[in-house]
């Protein structure tokens, strides 16, 4: 079982799915030269991609082209279904730190023949999370700053609606930061 832990709460939180939204910020998409959609587009990480502070993220044999983007993560602590906007936000049981690690040379390939992403979003490692805060800490979410540093070379400095994406070699370090949440520091192997 993999497992999160929520500040102030001593029993670990089991970890059922990692649910990602894909081209969400629009700078992002234009960054990546993607079309900006008018749905969600998601995605899955399996929890066994999850890393935590200190461990190092793996970048498999079949690619050379792997990139970092740090995220705000929600922790979902009420079940639901169909919820509206207005009711979204309590179901928020708190924040934490993740850093999406892609493979862009396999993402490149499966995105030509459409299929999914899994393999280059989804790898073992491909998710290092730090601990969560308390919801009630975080005054507004939409509205944080948000860091992200490779061998101590400011890469991502904006809020929470970010753009900076960046390749990474093994022995980097990187390091994040989102304001009122906390930071997150791991190493590429």
């Amino acid at each position: 079982m993999h497992t999160i832990t929520l500040n102030g709460c001593e029993t670990p939180i089991a970890v059922g799915k990692i649910i990602c939204l894909a081209r969400n910020y629009v700078a992002h998409a234009h960054e990546l030269g993607n079309e900006v959609p008018t749905e969600p587009v998601l995605f899955i990480k399996p929890a066994s991609s999850m890393i935590f502070k200190g461990d190092q993220v793996e970048i498999p044999p079949y690619s050379d082209d792997c990139h970092h983007e740090v995220e705000l993560a929600v922790l979902i602590g009420t079940a639901g279904k169909n919820i509206s906007a207005a009711d979204a936000m309590s179901h928020i049981a708190g924040y934490g730190i993740a850093i999406d690690m892609t493979l862009r040379d396999t993402q490149a390939k499966l995105k030509e023949k459409g299929f999914p992403w899994e393999k280059a979003k989804g790898f073992d490692t491909s998710c290092p999370i730090s601990s969560f805060v308390a919801a009630d800490q975080i005054n507004d979410p939409h509205n944080l700053t948000i860091q992200l540093s490779v061998n101590g070379h400011l890469r991502q400095d904006s809020n929470t609606a970010p753009a900076g994406v960046g390749r990474v070699i093994s022995g980097d370090i990187m390091t994040t930061m989102i304001e009122g949440v906390g930071t997150l520091q791991v190493s590429v192997k």
